[in-house]
């Protein structure tokens, strides 16, 4: 016999306070779909619609899309979100009738707002905006038929998460299925005057050229055996041996063959470390790592030390897949389209920024549950 389902009670949510910061933001999405409705019978509207998908970010007991239903139909959820009550056919046709894109721009003003949570001294003045790039993988249930990985019985989708690193909240995402070359996506998104912190996979010379080209800086770990010409050797400072850095050199990256993929010399900065064993989806142990890291740059004036230390906050962005899977709870899918999944990606992202305005540190566990208790 199935366990009776349990319904939401008033007592047992929390957090109403804290949409006052961007309720006033969501009310330009209130008419967003409303094209088609000549009737003017639209009860769900799309700004209703973020505040309950907020909601299910900052209410563990909401975990499923009948539950944002059964919570829509609290008398203080209506008051306090100014939402009607919806049916589960609404909320499932919300999927599809609101253009995520709207989002991006509430999701632009609201990073204007935030201040740097993570200070280091040699950190402030990089002519550029520390942007960490990673993708991530979300199991999909193999009826997603859009949502290629492995094979027709393993579906996942992927989030490609552009990430700031000194405000610690990610700050753009895009959705595509599992198999999507995570390097033509970034080449895709890319913005000027950032300084962006890449890992191994995005090594393409041809994308750190267009990094250059878009105005922007890059720093990226490269193969541990690249082939290069070396242009100058450049002396390591007592800050730089401090920091492991046992090679700084000015070089032409690529074999005579791929030459022409980067303009020009760049700097690659080699550091010490502790060697692992990457764990693969199959779960057998990947490539080991060797003892150094080689981590190329087209920032020459900035100090070796520094750009050790850059590369190492580009693990910030592991903590945040950690936090948007586990605690935000989006490993599980409120919506199987890719303009819905790519609707309840943007809200966590606004649940991130709003933790950090609310809390002025960064969005962890702990800030989580100041927020939810």
């Amino acid at each position: 016999m199935s366990r009776k389902r349990h319904k939401i009670k008033e007592h047992e949510l929390q957090g109403f306070k804290y949409f006052k910061a961007i309720s006033g933001m969501l009310e330009s999405l209130h008419d967003a779909g409303c094209q088609r409705d000549r009737a003017g019978n639209r009860i769900l509207h799309m700004d209703q619609y973020i505040s309950l998908l907020l909601l299910h970010m900052f209410n563990p007991i909401c975990t499923s899309l009948r539950s944002l239903q059964q919570a829509s139909e609290l008398k203080k959820v209506q008051k306090k979100l100014g939402v009607p009550r919806a049916s589960l056919g609404s909320l499932s046709e919300a999927s599809t009738v609101f253009d995520s894109r709207r989002m991006l721009e509430i999701i632009e003003q609201l990073s204007e707002q935030l201040k740097p949570v993570t200070e280091h001294d040699k950190l402030k003045d990089l002519p550029g905006i520390l942007t960490a790039v990673d993708g991530t993988l979300l199991k999909c249930l193999p009826k997603i038929a859009w949502a290629m990985w492995i094979d027709d019985k393993h579906k996942a989708i992927k989030s490609h998460v552009h990430f700031e690193i000194l405000k610690a909240v990610p700050v753009k995402a895009v959705i595509t299925d599992g198999n999507a070359n995570k390097k033509d996506v970034l080449a895709g998104t890319l913005e000027a005057g950032r300084i962006y912190v890449l890992d191994r996979g995005y090594a393409r010379y041809g994308l750190l050229q267009e990094i250059i080209d878009n105005n922007s800086s890059f720093v990226c770990r490269i193969r541990d055996n690249y082939v290069c010409e070396v242009v100058e050797e450049r002396p390591i400072t007592a800050d730089g041996e401090a920091a492991g850095v046992i090679r700084d050199r000015i070089v032409r990256l690529g074999s005579s063959a791929k030459s022409d993929q980067i303009v020009g010399a760049v700097r690659v900065v080699e550091v010490k470390c502790n060697p692992h064993i990457k764990r693969t989806h199959t779960g057998r142990g990947g490539p080991e790592q060797s003892e150094t890291l080689a981590i190329a740059t087209d920032l020459p004036d900035v100090e070796a030390d520094v750009i050790a230390l850059i590369f190492r906050y580009r693990w910030t962005i592991e903590i945040f897949f950690r936090f948007y899977k586990h605690i935000l709870g989006c490993r599980h899918l409120l919506s199987y389209n890719q303009n819905g999944i790519e609707l309840q990606t943007y809200s966590a992202i606004l649940a991130c920024m709003l933790i950090s305005l609310w809390t002025g540190r960064k969005p962890t566990l702990r800030t989580y549950e100041m927020l939810c208790w």
